[in-house]
């Protein structure tokens, strides 16, 4: 009953590989700023009529995202490539009704949270969208929890605490990124190997 209705082949490994390089996309970023830090104290960048402050603002947001289209083609291609090999192993078809329903339902608050993270930027408040970003991921994979593995329920209630506690400590985005994105997420797809894979063998359907 539950591998016709839920999303089964969902791979760890795929949230494990997400993870790494999320940590990856933040040690850059983390190294962009303060490399930019560097330039500002080493030629004199600053608040004056030259306008190079904002070019250095908009540099490292420009940098941000770069890093962030990269880390998520990368951690989606892992995620297509695990679970697609753990479903060959198990003998399923990849792209079934339980996959589609998981995916618009998981799409949806995304959406709705990359708007609204938008929006925040039109109106000057880059500071709230890494709690933003945080929450409606959450959101997301709670809502699309009950279409596959337990542990993405779990996953997006930890991504959610994690994000209003990020609204908090706004000056400190890049490192509740590194956690939500990057630590959760290689706990959580451990897990989720650990419980789901390892020792698996195929099945027949």
């Amino acid at each position: 009953m539950d591998r016709s209705t839920r999303f089964l082949s969902l791979s760890g490994l795929s949230g494990v590989v997400a993870g790494l390089v999320a940590l990856v996309g933040a040690y850059l970023a983390r190294g962009h700023y303060l490399a930019l830090q560097w330039g500002a104290r080493t030629f004199g960048y600053g608040p004056d009529p030259t306008g190079r402050s904002g070019d250095m603002a908009l540099d490292h947001v420009l940098f941000l995202l770069a890093d962030g289209m990269g880390v998520l083609l990368v951690a989606l291609l892992g995620a297509f490539w695990f679970t697609w090999r753990r479903s060959r192993r198990m003998g399923i078809t990849l792209w079934d009704r339980s996959a589609r329903r998981l995916m618009i339902n998981l799409m949806l608050p995304l959406v709705a949270g990359g708007g609204f993270c938008l929006a925040l930027l039109f109106h000057g408040q880059a500071l709230m969208v890494p709690s933003a970003t945080l929450v409606f991921y959450g959101l997301a994979l709670l809502n699309a929890s009950k279409y596959t593995l337990d542990e993405i329920r779990w996953l997006g209630i930890s991504e959610m605490l994690l994000g209003i506690i990020a609204s908090f400590w706004i000056g400190a985005g890049l490192l509740f990124w590194a956690l939500g994105f990057g630590v959760l997420h290689i706990f959580y797809g451990a897990v989720m190997y650990l419980r789901h894979e390892r020792g698996t063998v195929r099945t027949d359907v």
